[in-house]
């Protein structure tokens, strides 16, 4: 496990580090990685910081959204987030793995910023930004999986049955919020 950091910015430059090493197969990867309280608490600043960059982001870039655009955005992705984390504890409860849950959820935070900022830099890049989004999806895959892998420890069935809990609560919250909220503003 990484040491106790001293500031938020020293967290999230292991935490930096952590993802490129998720990225890359490193097993050291969870050294990275604050799995105390307090590193829990920074990954859950580092996720809100994403879901406010995904909501305000294409403002700070120039682009100009609809009226609402940015609260429905952070309304979506603040009930992803609960959704992914709900399904990944319910999933890891029943495979008898809930010590795994909170190394999950902090890897995976950081995993959200960093894709979060990438997500960010496609808006800059206009049309040519659509690369940047294939290979949000590549990234996010491979670091879902070293995180089943080198993280929490899990066998590839388990990987597997984590995914798929995940991909059905993100898909029925996706749902539930667009019944609630309805069609994003135009």
């Amino acid at each position: 496990m990484a040491q106790p950091t001293t500031t938020f910015l020293d967290e999230l430059m292991a935490a930096a580090r952590g993802c490129i090493a998720l990225l890359v197969g490193n097993r050291q990867a969870p050294s990275y990685f604050d799995f105390s309280q307090r590193g829990l608490i920074g990954s859950l600043i580092a996720v809100t910081i994403a879901i406010g960059l995904a909501g305000f982001g294409p403002r700070l870039t120039g682009i100009d959204l609809p009226p609402g655009a940015a609260t429905q955005s952070i309304i979506v992705n603040a009930a992803l987030f609960v959704a992914q984390a709900l399904t990944a504890f319910v999933a890891l409860r029943q495979m008898g793995r809930q010590d795994g849950f909170i190394p999950y959820l902090v890897a995976s935070n950081w995993v959200t910023l960093a894709s979060a900022l990438l997500l960010l830099a496609s808006t800059l890049l206009g049309p040519a930004g659509v690369i940047i989004l294939v290979l949000v999806v590549i990234l996010a895959l491979a670091t879902f999986i070293n995180i089943g892998r080198f993280i929490v420890t899990l066998t590839a069935l388990q990987i597997g049955i984590l995914f798929i809990s995940q991909a059905v609560g993100v898909f029925l919250a996706l749902a539930v919020v667009a019944v609630i909220l309805g069609p994003p503003p135009v």
